[in-house]
């Protein structure tokens, strides 16, 4: 059984424990701002992988929205939904599991 989840926000996979005692190296800030834990912004439940060594010169970074986030592996696609105290702190959030008509 994998302890891998995906973050909600950024879509970045990182371990159980890693999530648990450093939060998102892309997201922290905005999940302390909104008083919750990186934990309840995570999934178990994602599609897709997607490495990422230069984010900032990748058309994929882009498509995905983590052109502007740290080297790492992404997931396409993240089942679950954030905490309404996040998305009310963000002036724009798209839903990474799929659901948001473009």
């Amino acid at each position: 059984m994998s302890s891998e989840r995906a973050c909600m926000l950024c879509g970045i996979v990182l371990t159980t424990n890693d999530f648990s005692n450093d939060g998102c190296p892309n997201c922290q800030g905005i999940f302390e701002e909104a008083g919750v834990s990186a934990i309840e912004c995570t999934s178990p439940s994602f599609e897709g992988l997607v490495g990422m060594c230069k984010p900032s010169k990748s058309w994929v970074a882009k498509w995905l929205s983590v052109d502007q986030n740290i080297p790492g592996m992404y997931a396409v696609k993240v089942d679950g939904r954030l905490p309404v105290e996040v998305v009310e702190v963000l002036p724009f959030y798209k839903p990474r599991d799929g659901s948001q008509v473009e």
